[in-house]
């Protein structure tokens, strides 16, 4: 057998972002399966590239993705593309990534563009760590059932919305997670990019005077520490000894004496019992 799949991005908004070697791998395809082929007909006829083209979505995924792992067994290379960005994330690219797996069909994953990473390394927000959760589910019951698992997550928030279902998104982060920072980013590389910062209730407001259009990429600060605090109260500070506790607010650049008050009044003590811990500090 010689046919492979191979997995291509292309661009999330302007068609020069595409790299020589996804250009090349296209070129040297027998087909390409694309989520919608009148949107990737368009970026072949901007590169002057004539491939035939079948459609491979959400819809049909069960029945053509069976299809296509038998051409490639023909001897077919096949080409994964989706709208726009990298097939497998948030997308039935997986599926068909899984299926070669299972059926020990040769596969290869190309690097390039993915909204979620460009508006993340754009937003200011924690980059070191993050949780990327994609599309909330459509239920209100089971969105609000996700937030409220994720609500105490420490690392930065990523979402994908649509412009009809963002506000009632929102309202539910808003309930759930509190008014954390965000950033949304939409129309990303495109003549219309936007990225916004703000709290979760500035941009809700910021909605209701300017109709939301486009895809968006959602960020939202995960939980701070003084959230936390605030949350779990005295049982925080019970998990920590005296000077722990100090330190705590030493590293906040409060002064001993401060601190040493701070830590009394939080912990139920006289000062003078604080500030005999402090002294090896």
């Amino acid at each position: 057998m010689s046919g492979k799949l191979s997995v291509c991005p292309t661009p999330i908004g302007n068609l020069h972002d595409i790299t020589i070697r996804v250009l090349n791998t296209i070129k040297e395809a027998d087909l390409i399966a694309a989520e919608d082929t009148r949107h990737t007909l368009k970026l072949l006829n901007f590169y002057e590239i004539q491939k035939p083209l079948t459609s491979y979505h959400e819809h049909n995924k069960n029945t053509k993705g069976l299809k296509l792992i038998e051409k490639i067994r023909a001897g077919d290379h096949v080409v994964l593309v989706s709208d726009a960005g990298t097939p497998g994330i948030s997308d039935p690219g997986a599926d068909l990534v899984r299926l070669c797996i299972d059926y020990d069909i040769p596969f290869e994953v190309l690097p390039g563009a993915t909204a979620f990473t460009t508006a993340l390394a754009a937003s200011g927000l924690n980059t070191e760590r993050f949780s990327f959760e994609g599309f909330l589910h459509r239920d209100k019951k089971n969105r609000k059932k996700r937030l409220e698992l994720i609500a105490r997550e420490d690392r930065t928030l990523i979402f994908y919305e649509s412009p009809h279902r963002l506000n009632a998104m929102l309202q539910d982060a808003l309930e759930v997670l509190g008014d954390r920072k965000m950033v949304f980013a939409r129309e990303i590389t495109k003549h219309y990019e936007e990225i916004r910062r703000g709290t979760i209730s500035e941009i809700i407001n910021y909605y209701k005077e300017k109709p939301p259009k486009g895809e968006f990429v959602i960020m939202v600060e995960g939980i701070t520490e003084d959230e936390i605090i605030k949350q779990q109260g005295n049982e925080f500070w019970a998990k920590l000894s005296i000077q722990e506790h100090i330190r705590y607010y030493l590293e906040k650049e409060l002064d001993k004496k401060e601190a040493v008050k701070k830590v009394a009044k939080e912990r139920g003590i006289p000062k003078r019992e604080v500030y005999d811990e402090s002294i090896d500090l």
